[in-house]
């Protein structure tokens, strides 16, 4: 889904919004975001009536490309 634009919300445990925005993809079809180290973030993204829902860390041992969100 190259160059689409998705809503995307994150926030971390502590409840502090991160994100809440519309967010373009690139060329390759990913959404490149930068998010604090050694946190657990609840993501929601939203596009075309499909949702996906997921929780991330970025914590040292965690992988930095999430391939595994799929809208429902």
């Amino acid at each position: 889904m190259a160059d689409e634009e998705f809503d995307v919300y994150i926030e971390d445990t502590d409840g502090n919004v991160v994100l809440d925005d519309a967010v373009k993809t690139g060329s390759n079809g990913f959404i490149d975001l930068w998010l604090p180290r050694d946190k657990t973030y609840k993501v929601k993204i939203e596009n075309g009536g499909k949702t996906v829902e997921s929780e991330i860390s970025t914590f040292e041992k965690d992988g930095t490309c999430i391939t595994t969100m799929q809208l429902m």
